[in-house]
């Protein structure tokens, strides 16, 4: 587990643990509730801190996740998750699926992206960001890791990771059906008063789909880069440009500042990572005067970083030999083949003309990677006919 020491973010004091369920401020007494070993940071939510806190110390603790698991973040426009859902969902962990998480916790379209983002073009971009610069990290962050797509494929590749959310119940998913014990996650408001992760243990921070949202940019941006420390490097994907709007809420963000933050930076069409990802080659940056029509940007940057692209042929945008993975669920049976059975209008209009999977026949129901890097069967791997879905997915 990466040692990230935790800090108030009211205060900006260390923060101690207060027996199995809580954190607290050594200085002010303030005290923060801690779930499946997710602390829960946020700041403006004094009363549900304290209700939270009041069911652990009672010993009540699936009344104290229930709470937590209804916590959304200021953009979510959807209904309340249904109350007998969430307790349900709390009673059967074990043994529930990630789709029946997503249907108990009331996610609705945002629970449709992370289903299937194991195959989206968005994620494939991150991954072939992150291959394109791979230089070996040891510690890897994400900020904003949702339920946890980038840092379990990071875990299998041998790295200590941690992740960061604003959306308690997305790491609680996380925790139970995407990664391993030895994440680190943790709960908090980009913009607390005092970042709560202040020190500079990793060698790479990550941040996928999510840098747009942010109101202060630059100030997030100067953590995030505290975390990276001198030697470190960021990978930032899918930025969304606002002179070319799509589907995501947020604050998009123009070229022009896309070189104001990043200077430093190498800055990628994010349609061209999906591309170089299919073709196997490595992906060319551009200036960000030149990609001012692209949907979303991407960007490397910081001291640590590989200087120039690599092909993408191994690594992050392939499974381990001998991983058996699943025919796409997005793949049906029609007729003598199959065809995509998108989960929603708004799903197909966001990704279908940009999906890397053809329309064919895609065969067995399985398939073993063999660890050949040219084969017919790798290159369908490549495009996500097949992938590499959680156990209990």
């Amino acid at each position: 587990m990466i040692p990230f020491e935790l800090h108030s973010p009211d205060t900006g004091n260390p923060l101690k643990a207060d027996g199995p369920h809580a954190l607290r401020d050594g200085e002010t007494g303030a005290r923060w509730p801690v779930i499946d070993g997710i602390p829960y940071l946020r700041i403006n939510r004094e009363a549900l801190v304290e209700r939270v806190l009041a069911h652990l110390d009672a010993g009540e603790p699936d009344e104290a996740l229930a709470a937590l698991l209804v916590d959304q973040d200021d953009w979510w426009n959807g209904p309340p998750a249904d109350p007998a859902g969430v307790i349900r969902l709390i009673k059967e962990r074990r043994t529930a699926t990630l789709r029946d998480a997503v249907q108990g916790l009331g996610w609705g379209r945002v629970g449709d992206y992370f289903l299937h983002r194991w195959s989206d073009p968005t994620f494939l971009a991150g991954l072939s960001l992150l291959e394109a610069h791979w230089n070996e990290p040891i510690c890897v962050f994400e900020f904003a890791c949702g339920i946890g797509h980038y840092l379990r494929e990071l875990q299998r590749r041998g790295c200590k990771v941690a992740g960061a959310d604003v959306v308690f119940a997305k790491l609680w998913v996380a925790r139970h059906w995407v990664v391993d014990e030895k994440a680190q996650l943790v709960c908090f408001d980009a913009g607390s008063p005092h970042w709560p992760i202040p020190g500079a243990p990793v060698d790479l921070v990550v941040c996928n789909d999510a840098f747009y949202f942010l109101d202060d940019k630059a100030a997030l941006l100067e953590n995030l880069r505290q975390n990276a420390g001198d030697d470190g490097w960021l990978a930032l994907s899918h930025i969304h440009n606002r002179d070319c709007p799509g589907f995501s809420a947020g604050r998009a963000v123009t070229a022009e500042e896309i070189a104001e933050y990043f200077p430093d930076a190498l800055v990628y069409d994010d349609a061209e990572l999906t591309r170089a990802l299919v073709e196997a080659r490595a992906p060319g940056p551009q200036e960000p005067g030149a990609l001012r029509t692209c949907e979303a940007f991407s960007v490397v940057c910081g001291p640590g970083m590989r200087p120039a692209p690599r092909a993408l042929v191994d690594g992050l945008t392939l499974p381990k030999p001998g991983t058996v993975l699943r025919l796409n669920p997005l793949y049906a049976p029609e007729g003598d083949g199959y065809v995509i059975r998108w989960p929603s209008e708004r799903y197909e209009a966001e990704y279908a003309s940009r999906a890397t999977y053809p329309l064919r026949s895609p065969g067995p129901e399985h398939l073993t990677f063999d660890g050949t890097l040219d084969s017919p069967e790798t290159q369908r791997i490549r495009v996500r006919e097949f992938v590499d879905l959680p156990e209990r997915w």
